[in-house]
């Protein structure tokens, strides 16, 4: 029987710790090709992701994925980040947490309610110039 991680346990376990101390709970992300995050946040292959209860909506903390919806720069994206790519949990005000060293292991299964982005093809470009109004009796 193969060995089962306890890096998912150990994240929801820091997770809990910090709601209930009051404290924000943070995600340190190695970000590769299987974690869907918005790029133009990632730095040095990195993105710190805040998951507290008010950042995100539809948390799910599993053991093979980590997804949920967030904002980033008023714009919302659906996060989904490999339980084997988070290189820390902690706690935001005080630091107090654990750090992970991320692991390239096999992919895991694609998350089971992951849509499928929207190609450019099949999406309008947005009309240029200045938006109007029309009155309508």
């Amino acid at each position: 029987m193969a060995e089962i991680s306890t890096k998912p346990y150990l994240i929801r376990a820091l997770y809990e710790w910090c709601v209930d101390s009051g404290f924000t709970p943070q995600l340190l992300v190695a970000v590769d090709a299987q974690t869907r995050v918005p790029m133009g946040y990632v730095r040095d292959g990195q993105i710190l992701l805040n998951i507290g209860a008010a950042a995100v909506r539809d948390l799910t903390l599993d053991n093979e994925w980590i997804q949920f919806s967030a904002r980033f720069g008023g714009v919302s994206h659906a996060i989904a980040v490999p339980v084997d790519r988070v290189a820390a949990i902690f706690a935001r005000e005080n630091g107090q947490g654990l750090h992970f060293e991320p692991t390239d292991g096999p992919e895991p299964p694609e998350p089971a309610d992951q849509e499928a982005p929207p190609s450019s093809e099949t999406t309008a470009a947005p009309p240029k110039g200045r938006p109007t109004l029309k009155v309508v009796k």
